[in-house]
């Protein structure tokens, strides 16, 4: 195994990095199970899922802090089994700041430059170009630790781009702020990714986050790979039970499929046949599951001509201050949340018509 640094000399047309059949195990606990993904160049991606799922041991195994059982990592087209991780050219940022409390901003910006020998004249330029990058410029001669918890936050992101790596880990970095500055910072990744180009690699557990940030996101069941897409897709069109369910705001219909073509399904949902889009089922005709958004649930006046309706009995509502939430039993016995603006409050009891454009309604293979 080469022990030469990692270089961006592979074509850009090529992934950047590919994890390939990756597994790993912990005992008896699979957290990595035959993982295969392609991340590009330039791209921010994410890795979603719970606690378990395996984001952060994939991370590791990618940073080379952790071993496959099985399978390999390429990066830039160079397999880098067995490569310790200060020679794969990627950067890391954690949870934790992780800052050097005896060091000035600019010492700790600048460190991994040092450690490297590059001359004096090249760290200050950085230094003061990354600072600029991370709005902390004037900042560089105080103290780390007299900076706030999202100022500490932008040295250590600035520090980890300062060797220009061609893949930046990022592992829940920014669960120990609060939610003000949280959302900042959200902005604030995005705006430095696609500015610098640098391909980021990222975990979080945050579906809010993920959304927010990504080009493209895995979300993680037990392992494995349940729905890679870009986040409008994976919100909006789950193809399981299982994505559907991990977004909040999912609700899960049973439906009978009576018939399909390539494009089209006729559905039967309580006692109301109509057609909608296949999508990517790929199930047959019979009893199913779809999932329907609670914003696309629409009630009463909201109703429109195309709309499916249906009789729903009002079991509940909650102000949320700019929307309401809706807790409705449709007439299987099924109850559903219709999320809606708050000129929508009127009824809050008995029974309401409930309706949804057939195009909103996602069949589910698994």
């Amino acid at each position: 195994m080469s022990s030469l640094p990692l270089s961006a000399n592979a074509s850009r047309s090529e992934p950047i990095l590919v994890i390939d059949g990756v597994t790993k195990a912990y005992g008896n606990k699979v957290v990595a199970d035959d993982l295969h993904l392609e991340i590009r160049q330039g791209e921010f991606f994410t890795f979603l899922g719970a606690s378990g799922s395996g984001k952060s041991t994939t991370l590791r195994i990618v940073a080379g802090l952790e071993t496959a059982d099985r399978g390999s990592v390429r990066i830039s087209g160079q397999v880098v089994d067995g490569v310790p991780p200060w020679k794969r050219n990627v950067g890391m940022m954690f949870q934790q700041y992780a800052v050097f409390p005896h060091m000035s901003v600019a010492q700790n910006v600048g460190y991994g430059l040092a450690i490297r020998g590059v001359a004096r004249a090249e760290i200050d330029r950085r230094v003061t170009e990354l600072l600029e990058l991370v709005s902390l410029s004037g900042m560089g001669d105080k103290n780390v630790t007299q900076l706030s918890g999202g100022e500490q936050q932008r040295v250590a992101l600035a520090r980890a781009l300062a060797p220009q790596p061609l893949i930046l880990l990022l592992d829940e970095p920014l669960s120990a702020l609060d939610e003000k500055i949280r959302r900042e910072m959200q902005s604030e990744l995005k705006r430095i990714q696609r500015q610098t180009g640098t391909t980021f690699l990222y975990v979080t557990h945050d579906q809010e986050e993920a959304l927010t940030m990504s080009d493209r996101i895995v979300v993680l069941q037990s392992g494995k790979a349940a729905q890679i897409g870009a986040p409008e897709d994976i919100f909006l069109r789950p193809t399981s039970t299982f994505v559907a369910k991990f977004f909040r705001g999912s609700n899960l219909l049973d439906v009978e499929i009576l018939d399909l073509d390539e494009a089209r399904a006729e559905v039967s949902l309580n006692g109301v046949r109509f057609q909608c889009p296949r999508g990517s089922y790929s199930g047959g005709t019979g009893k199913a599951k779809a999932s329907l958004r609670s914003e696309n649930l629409r009630l009463g006046v909201d109703l429109t001509p195309d709309c499916v309706r249906l009789p729903a009995e009002v079991l509940d509502w909650t102000f949320r201050g700019t929307n309401a939430d809706w807790r409705l039993r449709l007439g299987d016995g099924g109850v559903v949340t219709a999320t809606t603006a708050r000129r929508a409050h009127g009824q809050q009891s008995g029974t309401i018509e409930a309706g949804f454009l057939p195009e909103d309604l996602v069949l589910l293979s698994r």
